[in-house]
């Protein structure tokens, strides 16, 4: 039976069920006004005569209040809410017609509220009890009695739905909340035993075999505790992943294991979606790098808004393919423009940017990986520098409306070739500034999940059993999400006007040492027992901490809550411009020594290391990487993609 006659069934099936309840609730007004005794025959004549009208009425009311379309499994307060509101009308109508048109008629005045009173328990009445029927608990020895960590609109979702499905793994027996108003409380039947710090006392007495955290608002510290005292029962437990996913359907289909995610950004990104699409609308985007972590990610979200077109500018053949593939996947209706390219090349990026005439550019190209780049400066000038200056440039000469450079927190008193020359492309941008092209600087810390960041290559040493390398104990660093990075990224190009460089707030650093021991854990295994932690020591040109603005650059807070303003140095491109020429010119050979010299003349809180301008010695066999060899990272990942 097609989904089209099965409604129209149902539709019809509770049409006559609550016609036939109007019959009922008519007559039995009159039987219940004469004491449940016999009706005198001129009121009972008179009633039979106004039933039809009533029906009718009444029949209408309740499609006009749409009670067919109502479906009694889930029959709730606004249900019934609705069907209040229907019965009253009807009564009022029919008691008004009655006596307007019908005045001869003898129907006593009570007949009205008893049918009032008796239509709503044989509408409402047979809707709570089905709900009752379906809802009830289904005694299955297989379900694993849990403990729920949050009583407020996600945890009550949450049991609900785990009392009403008959297939649910877990069975909830009671709540743990901080809100000291709801201990002692209960809901749906689960009472609220008292705080989160009582957890693993209350997991231990009750005898839970698991524990369900439903606190999808929980911000990155809040999680962090539930999950150490989640940790210290011994339990498995789960999470509902954010709030939009606990309240849309089943929420029991929205548990997961907690992810390291959950506990380095949680924090919502509140953004002003209107100025975006505003500010996008209608155009033509360019963005370099359009294949790597950022990059593409920033093409999937740009996606989302009513551009005109994008056009993917990526030097891996790989990564354009699946870039491209996955943006004509998720919008057929968007002309996509995929090009092969380095973001050197001149005359390609001017030919592209006089054909298809971009209004915004997102320049994430970048080479970023610290240690590799600090025995290979030259490519590092060549991608970061030449390649920044080369499209801003080009950018300028077509007319284009606004450059958004993605850069990193390690341009902040540099201690690395990377970052020094990340800074130099700040400077790049700036100086170019106050023409007809805007320029304007988005700089972040470490992505999670980017192309050779920390977390894959943790992730994949804890599967292999250790040991996971971290270079020092007491290293930090700044976490972001790739899609909250990218969407503060587009919420920077709609608010900027042109020279501002914005930090994105990537809230408290986050020491390594126990990013890794939390994923060990999360991977339910033990730290320094199961899988063991390597420190080893600090790599050329990385900092124990990084920095998010410098000491001459004003932080200032801005409309939004995760980004901030940093008013930019002042750039006269007169004088660095000559310097940056130098610099270029000395990666026409392949002397490190010259080119790390240029670049400290540009930056000179650059504090490079040694190593910069020489190749690093090979390490000694064990010293660096795990046993299978793997690169070791200790938060090395910045912003940007391998182009």
């Amino acid at each position: 039976m097609s989904s089209k006659l099965q409604r129209l069934r149902s539709a019809t099936v509770i049409s006559l069920h609550d016609l036939v309840m109007v019959l009922l609730a008519w007559l039995g007004a009159y039987w219940l006004r004469f004491n449940l005794g016999e009706v005198p025959e001129p009121f009972w004549s008179a009633g039979l005569r106004v039933l039809p009208a009533v029906i009718v009425i009444q029949g209408v009311i309740f499609r006009v209040f749409g009670l067919y379309r109502g479906v009694w499994r889930f029959a709730s307060i606004p249900d019934l809410l609705r069907i209040g509101k229907a019965v009253a009308l009807g009564m009022v109508v029919i008691a008004v017609g009655v006596f307007l048109f019908n005045r001869s008629v003898a129907i006593p005045h009570s007949v009205f509220p008893l049918y009032l009173g008796l239509l709503l328990l044989f509408l409402c009445g047979p809707r709570v009890l089905y709900r009752v029927y379906k809802d009830r608990g289904v005694t299955n020895q297989s379900r694993k009695p849990a403990l729920v960590v949050g009583a407020g609109c996600a945890g009550e979702l949450l049991v609900r739905d785990l009392l009403r499905e008959r297939d649910a793994a877990f069975h909830p027996i009671a709540f743990v909340d901080d809100d000291p108003r709801k201990k002692g409380r209960e809901i749906h039947g689960v009472r609220v035993r008292g705080s989160c710090d009582k957890l693993p006392r209350f997991a231990k007495s009750l005898g839970v075999e698991a524990i369900l955290i439903a606190a999808p608002s929980a911000s990155e510290m809040q999680m962090r505790r539930i999950v150490d005292l989640c940790e210290s029962t011994g339990l498995p437990f789960l999470t509902l992943p954010s709030v939009q996913e606990a309240l849309a359907g089943r929420v029991t289909r929205s548990l997961r294991d907690v992810s390291i995610e959950d506990l380095l950004g949680r924090d919502p990104v509140r953004l002003d979606r209107h100025s975006i699409e505003s500010h996008l609308r209608g155009k033509r985007i360019l963005v370099t790098g359009g294949g790597g972590s950022i990059g593409s990610q920033l093409c999937l979200q740009i996606a989302q808004f009513p551009i005109d077109r994008i056009l993917i500018y990526e030097q891996c053949e790989y990564n354009l393919y699946r870039i491209e593939a996955e943006l004509r996947r998720l919008r057929s209706d968007l002309e996509v423009q995929a090009w092969l390219g380095d973001v050197c090349d001149r005359p390609t990026l001017t030919w592209l940017m006089e054909r298809y005439r971009p209004d915004v550019i997102f320049h994430a190209a970048a080479y970023k990986h610290v240690p590799m780049l600090e025995t290979q400066a030259r490519a590092a000038i060549r991608n970061n520098v030449l390649g920044t200056r080369t499209v801003a440039e080009a950018a300028a000469a077509a007319g284009v409306g606004e450059f958004v450079l993605i850069s990193t927190d390690k341009a902040v008193n540099p201690t690395n070739v990377m970052g020094a020359t990340k800074r130099v492309a700040e400077m790049v941008v700036q100086g170019l500034g106050g023409g007809g092209t805007r320029f304007v600087t988005v700089r972040f810390g470490n992505v999670l999940d980017s192309a050779g960041s920390v977390v894959p290559l943790f992730r994949e040493q804890i599967r292999r059993g250790g040991p996971v390398t971290v270079t020092h104990p007491a290293i930090t660093r700044y976490f972001m999400t790739i899609p909250e990075a990218c969407q503060l990224i587009m919420q920077a190009a709609a608010v900027g006007q042109g020279g501002e460089v914005f930090v994105l707030d990537m809230g408290e650093p986050v020491r390594v040492g126990y990013l890794a021991e939390q994923m060990i854990r999360l991977s339910g295994k033990r730290p320094g027992t199961d899988v063991r932690i390597e420190y080893i020591g600090l790599r050329p040109g990385e900092k124990m901490h990084e920095e998010l603005f410098h000491a001459g650059e004003p932080l200032e807070t801005t409309p939004f809550s995760k980004l901030r303003l940093a008013r930019g140095r002042t750039i006269q491109w007169a004088q660095v411009e000559p310097a940056v020429d130098r610099l270029l010119e000395r990666c026409q050979g392949f002397d490190p020594v010259p080119m790390v010299e240029a670049l400290r003349a540009l930056v000179p809180e650059f504090a490079g290391l040694a190593e910069a301008a020489a190749p690093a010695a090979v390490p000694a066999p064990g010293r660096r990487g795990d046993a299978a060899g793997a690169v070791p990272t200790g938060g090395i990942t910045t912003p940007g993609a391998v182009s």
